[in-house]
């Protein structure tokens, strides 16, 4: 595998179930392939209270916490509250992931917005950067961004054109990139992430989700962010190390980390 690199994984979830077996040997690989730093990402408020307890338990841990798009429908002011006082938590360094999904439509559209919305709001209250999910919505999330202004943003998994690229990188806002920059039908994902600025793009996983090539069909781990390096350092023309030193310390940028010790 040659020589470790230097990694931060900017999305993943540590507490979904497809880790309770092993998750302390999915943490150990992550370190052993040189991931010294990972985001764990809430999905719901029991997701997000999992996440904020990792992040305590794991020092090279951090948690963002968020209701997903699927399940807006369930973003009452109770769970909105729950957010909140979790945002305050010292260890929670996003607000996320939140979004738009107009592709699975699990949620009404008008919920998802609303959804959005209140989750951008609490992104400006609490002062932290907000983790995106968008998919076949990228008109609607930019315009719902620029409406509401979020101080950060954090394109989770883009995988839009070179076009919406531009508006992003235009806004100030992150780019990340996971596994499919491994698969065969990457062109378009691998001419945006050439495209990207240095100081613009993160390494993600989304583990378990989305395993890059040759772990497609099973699970995804943070293990595996030196595939999606390798594969970003070839599109951009540079060695593996530098496109992983650069996309951990956009991530440490991005997530405030430089600054975290004085919230501690």
């Amino acid at each position: 595998m040659g020589v470790t690199l230097d990694l931060f994984d900017s999305h993943v979830h540590l507490d979904d179930e497809a880790f309770d077996a092993d998750r302390d040997g999915v943490l150990r690989r992550a370190r052993a392939a040189g991931v010294g730093g990972l985001v764990t990402v809430g999905t719901s408020v029991e997701s997000s209270r999992r996440a904020v307890a990792l992040a305590e338990a794991h020092p090279d841990v951090y948690a963002a916490v968020a209701v997903h798009p699927h399940d807006a429908a369930a973003v009452s002011a109770e769970a909105l509250a729950t957010l909140a006082l979790l945002a305050r938590h010292p260890r929670v360094v996003a607000i996320g992931e939140t979004g738009l999904d107009f592709y699975r439509d699990f949620a009404p559209r008008e919920a998802q917005e609303r959804a959005f919305r209140a989750h951008l709001a609490l992104a400006r209250a609490s002062g932290l950067p907000v983790i995106v999910h968008c998919r076949d919505a990228y008109a609607e999330v930019l315009r719902v961004l620029a409406e509401e202004e979020p101080a950060r943003v954090v394109m989770h998994c883009f995988s839009s054109s070179l076009e919406v690229a531009r508006r992003c990188l235009d806004r100030g806002y992150y780019l990340g990139f996971g596994g499919p920059l491994t698969y065969r039908n990457a062109r378009r994902a691998l001419e945006v992430v050439a495209y990207v600025p240095p100081d613009r793009f993160l390494l993600e996983t989304d583990a378990p989700y989305l395993p890059p090539e040759p772990h497609r069909g099973r699970r995804n781990e943070p293990a595996y962010l030196p595939l999606v390096a390798r594969a970003a350092a070839a599109a951009r023309g540079v060695a593996p190390g530098t496109v992983a030193e650069v996309a951990s310390a956009n991530a440490r940028e991005a997530f405030g980390l430089t600054r975290l010790a004085t919230r501690e």
